[in-house]
């Protein structure tokens, strides 16, 4: 049965919410403009190849430890508050100078997410709005997709559908068991919402970025690649966050005025 609101209950504002930027200091006017006509921006370029790889080695120790235990290689999700390599990730200057274009600048990082396809993995991110998941008023949260590994379309790169964030909460079902779907939710017919599919083919250490109200989704991984990415979720800190989503948070970048969002400090390293 197609559902309209994952959230009846809450008072959300849910619409996309165009920026307002004619003096960008690091994005150009015409990716501003690129951003809210389309809802997305892509490729940036932040990490050299010699940083990136050494995050690759840490996630690889992570996710080596995480299917020791048992637990598939997508269970790495808010971990940006206790484990330092991450929290550094979301405090660089390079992906927060790019945001505060976009998100002015006060930055709050709520959410990470490692979306990792093993070669071979035969679950799918179905077609979806992340702003349908969250309990998060207004939706104004910008994601940060860090290629870990190099995306393309034969190891299930992100396809996104450009425009579809201009049209609020679009309705979606929940995903059949047979899609073997990652998350939860599945919006029928997408590119009924916006133009052709735009596959982000990015190279490790570049990001992308897009509105919560973007369809998204990605294909199995059929090759014997590797297909990682960490997502970083940006908020301006006027956005309030409903039943304790708050508590994981970072102040990324200037300040919080009204104490809503949780500050945690760094973590220490295990070398601490």
């Amino acid at each position: 049965m197609p559902i309209a609101d994952a959230m009846p209950k809450l008072k959300r504002k849910i619409q996309f919410f165009a920026v307002e930027n004619d003096q960008p200091k690091t994005l150009t006017p015409q990716q501003i403009q690129h951003f809210n006509q389309k809802g997305y921006i892509f490729p940036l370029d932040v990490f050299s190849e010699t940083e990136i790889n050494q995050h690759r080695g840490y996630f690889d120790q992570l996710v080596e430890q995480q299917l020791s235990e048992g637990k598939d290689a997508y269970s790495i999700n808010g971990w940006h508050s206790t484990h330092s390599e991450i929290y550094d990730l979301v405090t660089d200057s390079r992906i927060l100078d790019y945001l505060e274009d976009l998100l002015g600048s006060d930055l709050i990082c709520w959410g990470t997410h490692y979306f990792c396809k093993l070669p071979g993995d035969t679950k799918q991110v179905s077609w979806h709005q992340d702003a349908s998941y969250w309990p998060i008023t207004p939706s104004k949260t910008v994601t940060v997709w860090l290629a870990i590994d190099d995306a393309d379309i034969g190891n299930g790169a992100m396809q996104v559908i450009p425009q579809s964030h201009l049209h609020g909460q679009i309705v979606f079902e929940n995903s059949r068991k047979e899609e073997k779907n990652v998350l939860g939710q599945t919006v029928k017919n997408a590119e009924g919402y916006g133009s052709a599919p735009v596959t982000f083919e990015i190279k490790a250490g570049q990001i992308s970025l897009h509105s919560d109200l973007l369809l998204h989704g990605s294909a199995p991984n059929q090759s014997n690649r590797r297909r990682c990415g960490l997502t970083m979720r940006f908020v301006p800190p006027e956005v309030k966050a409903l039943t304790g989503w708050n508590g994981n948070s970072i102040v990324a970048r200037g300040n919080d005025g009204s104490g809503h969002w949780i500050n945690q400090p760094k973590p220490m390293s295990k070398s601490d």
